[in-house]
């Protein structure tokens, strides 16, 4: 049975929107970027909202378009003010992580899930230590402890979307990507050509990923709960320099 139309139509219009902001992006055309990059997360949980996704999964896309919109202004405050907008939505997906994670998928041939669990975080806390690490001499001096402290609560949120399955964890791992992408920009490190491209196709995807993997998760819950039966669509679809390239500022 194929999907309803509002959210086959809706996904698509995320798509396209998508499409569009990276093309913009490629094509260095700043007003299409401006004005496409707002509506891909209202885009996105509009999608959830049709499929009868959870609430907070919905909250957290907002808090992300209260990012993308924020860092469209390049000043310091809106970047401060953004970042911790994308750390709400962090916090969001930590407690549906919670809710609807299984702890048993950090299993892995010949090892208990605690084992891999903790080889998982410890891999996870290493890279957080070392990106702080490399990090912080080239930080602005008033940007450091925002910046480590992001990315405390970013890495335990790609860490705990491992709880969800491979899906979520590609996006968590994404989503960390593309913020670090963004850091060595704030640390005015060297950068790829059109880094702004690199950030929003990573961000785009982690996104997607983790509403996919959550509108999973929660409709296996809601199903286990009620006993009511699902189609197989339903189920599978369920201080920063002038010259830095932010997710939303590019």
């Amino acid at each position: 049975m194929k999907a309803p139309p509002a959210p086959r139509l809706l996904l698509g219009l995320f798509g396209l929107a998508a499409l569009g902001d990276l093309v913009a992006l490629l094509a260095a055309w700043d007003p299409g970027h401006a004005v496409l990059k707002p509506l891909l997360m209202p885009l996105l949980a509009a999608y959830v909202r049709t499929r009868r996704g959870p609430r907070l999964l919905i909250t957290a896309l907002l808090f992300g378009w209260g990012g993308d919109t924020l860092l469209l202004f390049d000043t310091e405050p809106a970047f401060l003010a953004g970042m911790s907008s994308f750390a709400a939505g962090h916090l969001c997906y930590l407690a549906l992580f919670k809710r609807y994670g299984d702890t048993g998928r950090y299993a892995g041939p010949g090892g208990s899930p605690r084992a891999h669990g903790a080889a998982l975080g410890a891999a996870y806390a290493l890279a957080l230590l070392g990106t702080v690490a490399l990090l912080w001499p080239d930080l602005p001096a008033d940007m450091r402890g925002p910046v480590a402290g992001y990315s405390l609560l970013l890495t335990t949120m790609a860490f705990g979307a491992t709880s969800l399955g491979a899906a979520a964890a590609a996006g968590g791992a994404l989503f960390l990507l593309s913020d670090t992408l963004i850091a060595t920009g704030v640390a005015d490190w060297p950068q790829l050509p059109r880094p702004d491209f690199a950030i929003m196709l990573t961000y785009l995807a982690a996104q997607f990923l983790l509403a996919r993997a959550v509108l999973r998760e929660s409709g296996s819950h809601h199903r286990i709960g009620t006993g009511t039966a699902v189609s197989s669509a339903d189920s599978a679809t369920t201080t920063p320099s002038a010259t830095t390239s932010r997710r939303a500022g590019a």
